[in-house]
């Protein structure tokens, strides 16, 4: 059986936060309640990564985490504490960067002959015929030839490993080995008869001749390749033996090294390491030129992550073997998967963890893929109307959708027209509708950072094309305009198609297929019938076999091409554009979607309870665009629609001076960038008194993330092409709204701001019990267990002071509830929630696991600020309630307790056992319903939250 986790906290491990320092906060966490620690990477990474995705080496633990030795304390911690922990799994892509990986490395020395090649999603034979056998390598920070020429590509000798290699900065390109004797030639040329004896000059001849006779990298038969691999690795050997025994021959090929690597004075100089270069597997370009010509699979667009072949056995096993005997050895009890939506097919992946899993613990391997022994959570994006394919053998996923299903519900919904109105009277025609905002952000990625990937997928197609006179018409243009399209109108991240599709990916196909025919003009109906055809695997009654796998073929590397498309397009671009309000621009979310109904809140939850109950649920992550407590205060802005549109004009009067126009006329911020700006500052303007130090450090975080915001946006600036211009401007807004403490803005804003924050903190208490009581398993993300006012990474990143987590949770434990609240603000009520909360899920942990959700109805006056249901496994149940739209139910600011506002409002409960008395786990007050009712006022008298249990 699956070891089910009661509870998560997630923690993002790095140099700066160690196994060791893990490991020193784990009774922490046993004393707050959880019962897994969630673990990001921690695999041997690029050096100084601080997120841990970029794996180099799966073998291995990042030494900058820690040893095996300081994972075991980590382990034996968490044991004797009655604890285990989760692990992030990066199946999906490695780093590339720098001289650290490898079977990258590999790859680059010896092409299609490296034992590694399969491993890699490299397409050997592109469009270009210059890079038939050859991976691009856009590492470099200039065109190729002035960086040749200006010395900065080296050729050097690793005397060590006998080995050949061109160094660039930090990076390390391997030379084709069969290259070697026109190296080692020009060092025998150097060397005198007498300085060396006769022996190891017949020596370098010989490894001269036998580098020479490895055998090619091209058309290697299996054979070949192990011939190679094992020769070139003894010729190696002999190499820095020689060399070892015979200091004046390493000198001599450094010698001849520096006759190669010509000087900057003569341009000419440079013709011999440039030939050179020209045979190797690989050819370095400028980083620029990724986006129109790269050859292998990245993650999203970033160059430095080159995406694996999970479907390749040999690479699943050498991806995982590390891993996997971590989990059948106990020391980790369940993976999270990173990026699935990136693998060739994703259903096969997660039935093969299984039976690897079953494999290593002597299980029912034949069952496995269906009794799913291993726990496993994908980090899987669903759109509204999407659900997780129930024959995935996981238990569910990360919880992204949680998060905005949780906040949608916090959301006055009938202010969306006022909102609405208001954001495109202020951004003018930045203000478009977010289907329109979604598929201009995914077409701009296709024409620019995934352009090489489409031109693949296209040229791909075209083959297809060509080989039924039918279609042959087609022409390369036509297809890839379709095919952008098609792309640009898709409803969901990717279809899962491997044989017959079914109802729901035809369902999104057509949809995306009918939505391209009816807005564009650029290619004719019968283009788009025809990759329809091909995406649904629905060939010709006569096609060829080799036809029929030509469709599939491309219909799953199509399915890996939409995912990338539709991060970068929506997550990463139009969530930066469409700032109508941004608490609903959330991974996961889908910002159109102006909050959500308690009637459909309780749908879903129902839903999750009866399909996934052991998915997990969280609030805020390590990819959220701003954190829950954030996105707390900016839901307020619902509640007060009226305030909100005149407070923007007020400080546009204010700040319209501060604005710059640069030259042409563009007058920085832009109006929607002002409009998002405003929202960032009233979701994390900082509570109470802060100090010059303070408000020093805050300004420094808006700028950051503001100049984040706007590459991302991709409108005036990007991370393509950075417009230092308009970012110096914006930052130097930000920095005259908030440096002068005497500024009309700044003393208009921060009473506003307080108001929010005292609205935003009841916000936050009503999430963190909900979550902590819905169906799923609820996930902490470092540090917000008490308030937290972070923003995107890595402003989420920043360390978290545990020691007073440990001291408020001293302090919290046995509070009454007057004390809790007397100052919301320091997130000590929070803290007491959390921790009352998950002691009581250690007590009745069936309950939360296999319980039943039922909705509970609300009547009376404030009848729709009242969100409630209950729990039930066997005799035992939990009544859940607390209050919504607080601004809007008349709760004046700074009041606590909210009892006498709810009027008549009650709680109608059918079905509980005669004369229960209900215990509130945070307050330990007794009630008791009366004729199956509950008085909302009696339930929130002490607290604005109420856990009953009976």
């Amino acid at each position: 059986m699956p070891i089910i986790p009661r509870a998560t906290y997630r923690l993002q491990l790095h140099k700066d936060f160690n196994f060791d320092q893990a490991t020193a906060i784990v009774p922490y966490l046993a004393d707050l309640g959880v019962s897994h620690v969630y673990c990001s990477p921690f695999l041997r990474a690029r050096p100084g990564s601080m997120h841990g995705y970029d794996i180099v080496d799966h073998s291995t633990l990042n030494p900058e985490i820690g040893d095996a030795a300081d994972l075991e304390r980590f382990v034996a911690t968490l044991k004797s504490h009655g604890m285990g922990q989760l692990l992030d799994m990066v199946p999906n892509h490695m780093g590339i960067s720098g001289a650290s990986n490898a079977w990258w490395s590999d790859v680059l020395e010896n092409g299609q002959a490296s034992s590694y090649a399969e491993y890699f999603d490299i397409d050997w034979n592109p469009l270009d015929p210059a890079l038939s056998g050859k991976v691009l390598v856009p590492a470099l920070g200039d065109h190729y030839g002035n960086v040749l020429e200006r010395g900065e590509l080296n050729l050097a000798f690793d005397k060590a490993n006998g080995s050949f290699h061109v160094e660039y900065f930090e990076h390390r390109f391997p030379i084709d080995p069969r290259e070697y004797p026109r190296l080692l030639s020009r060092a025998d040329a150097l060397l005198n008869e007498e300085e060396v004896p006769w022996l190891a000059k017949a020596e370098l001849l010989s490894l001269r001749a036998a580098f020479g006779h490895l055998p090619s990298r091209f058309g290697a038969s299996t054979a070949a390749i192990e011939e190679r691999k094992r020769e070139k690795a003894l010729l190696k050997a002999r190499l820095a033996a020689l060399v070892q025994a015979h200091p004046i021959i390493e000198d001599r090929i450094a010698q001849g090294l520096a006759q190669c690597n010509g000087t900057p004075e003569d341009r000419n100089s440079f013709a011999t390491l440039d030939e050179l270069l020209e045979t190797q597997a690989y050819r370095l370009a400028f980083w620029r030129v990724a986006a129109d010509e790269i050859n292998y699979r990245r993650f999203f667009d970033i160059n430095d992550l080159a995406a694996l072949r999970q479907e390749h056995p040999p690479a699943f096993e050498d991806t995982h073997r590390f891993v996997m005997k971590l989990v059948a050895a106990g020391a980790v009890d369940g993976l999270r998967i990173d990026h699935p939506d990136g693998l060739y097919d994703p259903a096969a992946y997660f039935a093969q963890l299984q039976k690897c899993y079953a494999e290593l613990t002597q299980g029912n391997v034949e069952t496995a893929a269906k009794d799913k022994p291993l726990y496993v959570l994908v980090e899987k994006i669903t759109a509204p109307h999407e659900d997780l394919p129930l024959d995935w053998a996981v238990h569910g996923t990360t919880g992204y959708r949680y998060a905005n299903v949780v906040n949608g519900v916090f959301i006055d919904t009938s202010a969306k027209n006022a909102l609405t109105r208001t954001w495109h009277s202020f951004a003018g025609e930045a203000a478009t509708e977010f289907e329109e905002a979604a598929y201009q952000g995914k077409r701009l990625i296709m024409r620019t950072a995934l352009a090489a990937e489409l031109t693949v997928l296209s040229n791909r197609l075209l083959r297809i094309a060509r080989s039924d006179r039918r279609t042959r018409d087609f022409t390369f243009n036509t297809l890839r305009q379709a095919l952008i399209e098609i792309v640009a109108r898709f409803p969901v991240y990717r279809t899962y198609i491997t044989g017959t599709p079914s109802p729901n990916d035809r369902r999104y196909i057509d949809w995306a297929v009918a939505r391209a025919k009816r807005f564009s003009a650029a290619a004719e109906d019968t283009i788009f019938e025809f990759i329809r055809n091909v995406l649904l695997l629905q060939p010709p009654a006569d096609a060829s076999p080799e036809l029929v796998e030509a469709y599939k073929g491309f219909a799953m590397k199509m399915q890996q091409f939409t995912a990338p498309v539709t991060a970068k397009g929506v997550e990463d671009t139009a969530f930066y554009r469409y700032n109508r309000l941004v608490s609903c621009n959330e991974v996961g979310g889908d910002p159109a979607q102006f909050g959500m109904t308690v009637k459909a809140f309780h749908g879903a939850s129902a839903a999750r309870a009866a399909q996934w109950p052991h998915t997990m649920v969280a609030t805020s992550t390590h990819d959220n665009k701003r954190s829950e407590d954030v996105r707390a205060r900016i839901n307020v802005l619902t509640e007060m629609p009226a305030v909100w549109r005149l407070a923007l004009r007020r400080w546009s009067t204010f700040n319209r001076s501060k604005r710059k126009e640069l030259e042409g006329g563009t007058c920085v911020p832009s109006r929607n960038d002002e409009y998002l700006l405003y929202q960032t500052l009233l979701g994390s303007f900082p509570y109470g008194q802060v100090d010059a130090d303070g408000m020093k450090s805050y300004r420094e975080r808006i700028e950051r993330y503001m100049i984040k915001a706007m590459r991302e946006a991709k409108v005036h600036t990007s991370w393509l092409t950075v417009n230092k211009e308009y970012e110096d401007a914006v930052s130097a807004f930000v920095g005259a709204l908030l440096d002068k403490p005497d500024d009309k803005f700044l003393q208009d804003i921060r009473p506003l701001a307080q108001t929010l924050a005292w609205y935003g903190a009841l916000n936050s208490l009503s999430v963190t019990l909900v979550k902590l009581t819905s169906p799923g398993v609820p996930d902490i993300y470092q540090g917000n267990e008490m308030l937290d006012f972070s923003l995107v990474d890595p402003d989420n990143r920043r360390p978290v002071d545990y020691e007073l987590r440990r001291k408020t949770l001293k302090e919290v434990r046995d509070a009454a509830p007057a004390e809790l609240l007397r100052d919301i603000h320091d997130g000590r009520a929070k803290m007491a929630i959390v921790a009352r909360s998950l002691a009581f899920r250690r007590e009745h942990p069936e309950l939360f696991s296999q319980g039943n959700y039922l909705a509970l109805r609300s009547e009376g006056e404030k009848w729709e600020h009242a969100l409630a249901y209950r729990r039930v496994h066997g005799d035992h149940g939990i009544i859940v309630a607390v209050g919504r739209l607080y601004a809007k139910l008349g709760a004046p600011p700074d009041t606590i307790p909210l009892g006498q506002i709810w009027s008549d409002t009650r709680l109608t409960i059918k079905g509980l056992p005669e004369g229960v008395r209900l215990r509130n786990v945070l307050t330990d007050e007794v009630l008791q319903p009366h004729d199956g009712e509950l008085q909302v006022a009696e339930v929130f008298a002490q607290m604005p939250v109420a856990l009953l249990a009976y």
